[in-house]
């Protein structure tokens, strides 16, 4: 059983709501549960076209097939999602260009499976402190992995936003998968750039320490990112499993 709570902000300074979620406790498909955050990009009103339309078209593919394994659903339901915003893209010139970050995952018993593609992230968050789960496509954590710069320094450049993978990039997409077994406790996070470029891992794991309820969690986790500047749209999904 799993407790879950979600929302997405439009945060202080952007027009329009990039950000789409979606998540389901109840089984989609051959799977159990599904959770998804994807992160648009795109002028005009691409970016939002982009996200949602990568997420409808991977619960459309994990819904109507017959493959059982966990991995093999995702990454078919990416590569779909990434065909068919290519396709969009190229109907129209205002679209050009258009992609979307996508993180999605799966509960199987006490055992997570987690797909990635961009730079929104999936943390897990327990009495054990606070982990980054998935790893960025990004060019400042490329920087980061060869030594070129700090995390810290990292976190405060000005090409933080640079993707180096996306749902729509390129007619060839590569996903990484993660898996996690769970502890008693955990909760796992699942969010856009728009908390994480506001907010410090560890501020972050505060406020879920401090925070009543999911429902207060995620709410403060968005008011907190609003408080230190809401650069960007902000959206949150809180899972707890429940023995």
């Amino acid at each position: 059983m799993l407790k879950t709570f979600s929302v997405t902000d439009i945060g202080k300074t952007r027009q329009i709501n990039q950000d789409f979620i979606y998540t389901s406790e109840q089984p989609v498909g051959k799977l159990p549960n599904l959770f998804i955050v994807a992160d648009g990009m795109g002028g005009h009103n691409a970016g939002d076209m982009a996200s949602k339309l990568a997420v409808d078209t991977m619960v459309e593919q994990i819904s109507a097939s017959e493959e059982q394994q966990p991995e093999k659903l995702m990454e078919a339901a990416i590569k779909a999602a990434n065909q068919r915003v290519l396709e969009q893209a190229a109907t129209k010139p205002e679209l050009e260009g258009m992609g979307t970050t996508v993180v999605a995952a799966t509960f199987l018993e006490d055992r997570l499976v987690v797909a990635n593609v961009g730079d929104s992230r999936l943390y897990v968050v327990g009495k054990y402190g606070i982990k980054q789960i998935t790893r960025d496509h990004s060019w400042v954590e490329e920087m980061v992995r060869r030594g070129g710069l700090g995390r810290e320094e990292a976190r405060r450049h000005p090409d933080r936003n640079i993707i180096t993978r996306a749902i729509g990039a390129e007619e060839r997409i590569k996903t990484d998968f993660f898996h996690v077994q769970l502890r008693d406790g955990d909760t796992v996070l699942m969010c856009t750039d728009g908390l994480t470029n506001m907010l410090e891992d560890e501020e972050i794991r505060m406020i879920l320490d401090s925070a009543r309820d999911i429902v207060e969690q995620a709410e403060m986790l968005v008011e907190r990112a609003n408080e230190n500047g809401g650069k960007d749209n902000i959206s949150v999904i809180l899972i707890t499993p429940m023995n």
